[in-house]
């Protein structure tokens, strides 16, 4: 009998892309919540070079790494293929998930610490010019670039409201906004990831208070 678990934290855009991929191939697993501030020793164990989730131990071997865990799940268990079967695409949907974590999320958290937007929006125009008239990063299935997109599609706008600086409009990334918003109601993406309500922003919002006092430590 296949035993899965996955170590995460409820808020994590990186947790969910792994259970995303688990529902979709409908694997049963077990969801083992983390402490950030205490984290078990399960997961010190699992993934002692970055100490971070998610973490998906599949019969009590770990993987690490959001993305190598839901090619991992992908390559593993029956069901819906996330990654694209052409070759090409598959490579496509490589490169654009590895932009997506490298780049934008890198960005983003430096936005979060620092209030600088410029490197940010430069990222968002390479996607905005990216998926003009597009529906999805690659070809017609919704799959594994577009799991990794949840950053910029639910999250980033989390970090918006949360931090009260608007980056995205549909004035500067108008095919950008028109992806985030069909993509955000689509059913499959409806379907896997959490709604955006107050509990969510209000823990960002917290984290935007901390990383402002941290940063104002600094200048004194």
């Amino acid at each position: 009998m296949e035993q899965v678990k996955l170590l995460g934290f409820w808020y994590s855009p990186f947790s969910h892309r792994v259970e995303w991929a688990l529902k979709i191939k409908g694997v049963k697993y077990e969801y083992i919540e983390e402490d950030r501030n205490n984290k078990s020793s399960l997961l010190l164990q699992s993934n002692p070079i970055h100490k971070k989730i998610p973490v998906l131990i599949h019969n009590g071997k770990p993987i690490c790494e959001s993305m190598v865990i839901v090619e991992y799940i992908d390559e593993t268990f029956e069901g819906p293929s996330i990654l694209p079967k052409d070759p090409y695409d598959r490579a496509l949907a490589r490169f654009w998930a590895k932009f997506l974590d490298d780049k934008v999320v890198t960005m983003v958290n430096t936005f979060l610490r620092k209030g600088e937007e410029k490197e940010v929006c430069e990222m968002l125009k390479v996607l905005d010019n990216e998926l003009k008239d597009k529906k999805l990063f690659v070809g017609d299935k919704f799959g594994f670039a577009d799991m990794a997109a949840n950053f910029v599609g639910l999250w980033l706008g989390i970090f918006q409201e949360a931090s009260g600086i608007v980056l995205v409009t549909s004035e500067k990334f108008s095919n950008f906004c028109a992806w985030r918003d069909e993509y955000v109601n689509c059913s499959q993406v409806k379907e896997y990831l959490p709604p955006r309500n107050d509990e969510l922003l209000a823990f960002f919002q917290g984290q935007v208070r901390t990383y402002a006092a941290a940063s104002a430590s600094t200048l004194k």
